[in-house]
């Protein structure tokens, strides 16, 4: 955000998720910091104390490539993490202090048409912010959330109905966090993103929390479980495709496994007429 020192936040917070003994460090008696001491921190990276604490404070923005791939290994980041401290360094060392403002999104042309077309396959289009740009009526029938207009975060954490549709919520939610993340960036200059963390943060316990975290994990494919209060129990297959000319949106489309039961009850969920009638919520 604005003013803050997002690197050093950053380094700070994964500094306290590593415990001493995953780096190698003996874990003798009680300490005084969750994690790695910023000491300990600056051994491990090959770097001097001074020049750690300068990182983490902001009065030094301009690390080199070097130095961030020790900061990374020596705090066990996986690849997504590095390229996001990668990312946050380059913004650090930006002359203006961060990225301009962006525009209202607004939905890629076509793409309504494009999701209307797969019959019986849930799907919507998804902006950088995490709002729903456009669906079609198989995702707006799986769940209320899938809605135009709704932003998907906001939903995971506020709404309650969220909750109950999907049994592993806890994942979900750390998920939803962590690909938050990836697709921001460095990028928390945003005035709608900012708003979005910050009505969040106040309203969230859960949110916060996994906010401070820093996790990085841009959406993959992967299978996603659902209870449908009427169809009854879905796996599906979640599939993430970056729409080509846009800034940061994506097509997110489920499917599931032929001949199982969440085939059977998919089937009856997106049906046209009557039978999708009668599995459509109130």
């Amino acid at each position: 955000m604005p003013g803050t020192n997002a690197l050093g936040s950053f380094l700070k917070a994964r500094r306290a998720l590593v415990r001493p003994e995953d780096a190698g460090l003996p874990a003798l008696g009680r300490r005084r910091v969750a994690g790695l001491r910023r000491d300990e921190l600056a051994a491990l990276a090959g770097v001097s104390l001074a020049y750690l604490t300068r990182l983490e404070q902001g009065r030094d923005r301009n690390p080199s490539e070097q130095v961030l791939d020790a900061l990374g290994a020596a705090l066990r980041l996986d690849a997504d993490l590095t390229a996001h401290l990668h990312a946050l360094a380059r913004d650090a060392s930006r002359p203006n202090g961060g990225p301009a403002r962006r525009a209202r999104e607004r939905p890629a042309p076509g793409a309504g048409s494009l999701l209307d077309a797969w019959v019986g396959i849930p799907a919507y289009l998804r902006g950088r912010r995490f709002d729903v740009l456009a669906a079609n009526a198989p995702a707006m029938a799986l769940a209320p959330m899938y809605r135009p207009g709704r932003n998907l975060v906001r939903d995971v954490f506020l709404d309650p109905y969220a909750r109950a549709l999907f049994p592993q919520w806890d994942a979900v939610a750390a998920d939803s966090v962590a690909a938050l993340r990836a697709v921001a960036g460095a990028d928390l200059g945003d005035p709608a993103l900012r708003e979005l963390v910050e009505e969040l943060s106040a309203a969230s316990e859960d949110f916060r929390r996994l906010w401070e975290r820093h996790d990085v994990r841009p959406t993959r494919y992967e299978t996603k479980e659902f209870a449908h209060p009427v169809a009854g129990p879905l796996v599906l297959r979640r599939h993430s495709l970056t729409v080509a000319g846009t800034d940061g949106q994506v097509v997110i489309a489920y499917q599931v496994e032929p001949g199982t039961t969440s085939a059977a009850a998919l089937a009856r969920l997106t049906a046209p007429g009557p039978d999708r009638d009668a599995t459509r919520l109130p």
